[in-house]
């Protein structure tokens, strides 16, 4: 009987489902189903071989349990794995077709996360679902604000002002008046700990000389720097063009025949980064575009002349993210274009 070369995992909350193929191909392969308990006790007792998961939440954990047991573990992302899904879709199905995508040559894989880096990414996170709960609850304050006739001018400062107007109208009822105090609260809460992860990335961002060199490059502060720090590993792609075709920034190809056609971005890859990317890079075109804005470069000055503002900063996305890898490659600091003429600028902002 011939060795199993390669399995492949189906995980899940409790139940793993495990497909094995051995060298020879007429030997059908293993199939079994395994507890959350019985997954590493049943690798334990397998010769060191190849392991393939599905990139999803708890990847990166069950990588390095396997890692140290001495296998050679592949994370593949969902959407490499959902081409080689047979007919019906099942756990076995999926099981057999991670195994097979991770045998595939050519095939592209995720890095495996340290407990280190999954710990500082959540930082990240956390601030970014603290964020979006905030945006939620000013809407909801605005909203019902809005019900009894009370409105404010937009953005989040304007949110104070108008809880203490709503305070202050004794034509609201005391209820609604309670219920929205309330809501404001919950905003104070929340700003308090934005302000403590915000205080605490800072700090992360100054003991990460990576994350400080990347800061330089204009529209990416601390929070792209050390997104990207955190997540990245720039030895994965081979080129910088790899880096912004992952990110989801190029645009998709319809070619055929030798006629080149190309549509919108792809969106694929990690939309986090992608948009933290589009935001900077709209800084970027907001800064030059103001009168004396040293942010202007020819290459931005003609690409603003000729494409929308919104394009325009997809476009500067796409650079940035190809001068993120390349700095992140060589360890070189950004240097500067110079900045165009005070009259074209002019001109191409108007």
């Amino acid at each position: 009987m011939s060795e199993i070369i390669r399995f492949g995992i189906d995980t899940s909350k409790a139940v793993f489902t495990v497909h094995g193929v051995y060298a020879s191909s007429d030997q059908p392969p293993l199939r079994v189903n395994l507890r959350r308990a019985q997954l590493l006790r049943f690798f334990a007792r397998r010769p060191r071989t190849v392991v393939a998961l599905e990139a999803c939440g708890g990847s990166h954990y069950w990588a390095r349990k396997l890692s140290a047991l001495g296998h050679e573990v592949r994370v593949v992302p969902p959407q490499y794995v959902k081409p080689y899904v047979k007919r019906g879709k099942n756990d076995r199905n999926d099981a057999e077709a991670i195994c097979e995508a991770a045998g595939r040559p050519g095939m592209r894989f995720v890095m495996i996360k340290t407990e280190d880096q999954q710990a500082r990414a959540m930082v990240l996170k956390v601030r970014e679902t603290l964020v979006a709960h905030r945006t939620d609850l000013v809407n909801t304050v605005r909203g019902h604000a809005a019900e009894f006739g009370m409105v404010a001018p937009k953005g989040r400062g304007t949110v104070a002002a108008l809880l203490e107007a709503v305070a202050a109208n004794a034509e609201i009822p005391p209820l609604a008046q309670e219920m929205l105090a309330l809501l404001g609260k919950r905003i104070d809460d929340l700003n308090g700990q934005i302000k403590e992860l915000e205080a605490r990335l800072g700090a992360m961002h100054r003991a990460d000389a990576l994350s400080q060199l990347l800061a330089g490059i204009p529209g990416v502060g601390e929070i792209i720097a050390l997104s990207f720090a955190t997540e990245i590993d720039p030895a994965a792609f081979a080129s910088a063009r790899d880096l912004a075709a992952w990110l989801g920034l190029t645009p998709k190809d319809h070619s055929t025949g030798g006629r080149q056609r190309l549509g919108r971005i792809t969106r694929a890859g990690n939309e986090r980064l992608r948009a933290l990317l589009v935001s900077g890079a709209t800084s970027v075109i907001q800064a030059a575009s103001r009168p004396g804005g040293r942010l202007m470069t020819e290459w931005l000055r003609q690409l603003l002349a000729r494409k929308p503002r919104k394009l325009a900063a997809v476009a500067l996305a796409n650079k940035m993210a190809r001068i993120i890898w390349a700095m992140m490659t060589t360890g070189e600091a950004y240097r500067a274009p110079g900045p165009v003429a005070a009259g074209r600028a002019a001109a191409a902002i108007s």
